[in-house]
């Protein structure tokens, strides 16, 4: 289970509510994921980062296959995808593909992401990929 700490509390509460929200730079105007106490673009220790909503559309840079689980609650074989977020170059996300494992998967298909409730009131950004990539 997630557990949110001030700079993550919104981020958990947006996905509760099956939204996608990703820190944004009041200096600079970037995103950047998870934020920090300094913008990694423009290096801002006074960074202000606001939570905005990004449309979930991206494309897989990676991903992997995990086999062997070593924590409860995850049934093997699952897909883990590294997502290059449509907003902005080398936002990154990584998330479960929703697809499973026999997925027509590869670099650059498309996807979108989906939301696993996996408590109440908790949910975990996931991905599909878009008209079966």
């Amino acid at each position: 289970m997630p557990v949110p700490d001030e700079q993550s509390a919104p981020f958990w509460a947006a996905a509760a509510r099956h939204e996608l929200v990703i820190a944004r730079c009041a200096r600079c105007g970037a995103f950047t994921h998870p934020p920090d106490i300094i913008c990694p673009h423009c290096g801002s220790t006074d960074p202000g980062f606001t939570f905005q909503p990004v449309s979930g559309h991206g494309t897989v840079r990676s991903w992997t296959v995990v086999r062997q689980s070593f924590l409860p609650g995850f049934d093997v074989p699952f897909v883990l995808v590294d997502v290059e977020l449509a907003e902005q170059s080398e936002l990154r996300l990584i998330g479960r593909l929703l697809d499973g494992p026999d997925a027509p998967l590869r670099v650059g298909a498309p996807v979108t992401v989906a939301f696993e409730d996996v408590a109440p009131e908790v949910a975990v950004p996931a991905f599909e990929l878009v008209g079966g990539a």
